[in-house]
């Protein structure tokens, strides 16, 4: 047998065990740099994502203050807030929006008018997760109705919110005015920050002159 068929044990091991050696040190070398992004992940960049996560499941919502009342000076109550009832929705929780807007046609009696209203407003720009009304001033057994089936309608709320109640309004209505939804002339000149919870605005008399007092300054809630 020719001598150069002869296995060279002694090299093939060194060779082995230098390749042995680089893949141990490339294996050290990226377990250490997941090591590092671990630690700038977990411990450098904590707040930051904290934060994010926070925002993925905390939403900042405005809630609009109660409007001021009106008296006369006798302290006769003019102007007041009355609570009305109303069914929104919030697009983003709605499965079939078709199949939820037929589900509450079925419930409650929503005019054509109210139902154009809605289906504008969903193309609308908006605020992420913000509520529609779809329909307002609820009686107590359509209350009762939505409460009962609920859990069918994911993405359906019952909102209230206070509304204005002139106890005097045929005799006061010349000078206290009244307040109305607010409209895309006057989203141009109205602070969209104080006003992120409100949907009414003084338009004429007492309600309009005295507006910035009347309306107050918004909170946020979590």
């Amino acid at each position: 047998m020719p001598w150069g068929e002869f296995k060279d044990i002694a090299a093939e091991r060194r060779l082995f065990q230098r390749r042995a050696f680089v893949m141990l040190l490339l294996v050290f070398v990226l377990l250490g740099v997941l090591i590092a992004r671990m630690y700038q992940l977990q411990v450098v960049e904590h707040d930051i994502y904290t934060t994010l996560s926070d925002k993925n499941r905390v939403q900042v919502q405005s809630v609009a203050p109660p409007r001021g009342l009106v008296y006369d000076r006798n302290d006769v109550l003019l102007a007041e807030n009355r609570p009305v009832f109303s069914v929104t929705l919030v697009p983003e929780r709605v499965d079939d929006m078709d199949q939820t807007l037929a589900k509450l046609q079925g419930m409650l009696s929503i005019s054509e008018e109210d139902m154009e209203r809605f289906q504008r407003r969903l193309l609308e720009p908006r605020r992420p997760f913000q509520e529609l009304p779809l329909r307002y001033d609820l009686n107590e057994q359509e209350i009762a109705r939505l409460a009962v089936h609920r859990h069918e309608l994911p993405g359906v709320e019952v909102s209230a919110e206070l509304v204005r109640y002139y106890p005097h309004s045929t005799l006061t209505a010349h000078a206290l005015g009244y307040v109305g939804r607010i409209n895309r002339q006057e989203l141009q000149r109205i602070d969209p920050v104080n006003y992120a919870g409100t949907n009414y605005i003084g338009k004429s008399g007492v309600e309009r002159f005295y507006e910035k007092l009347l309306h107050g300054q918004v909170a946020t809630s979590m």
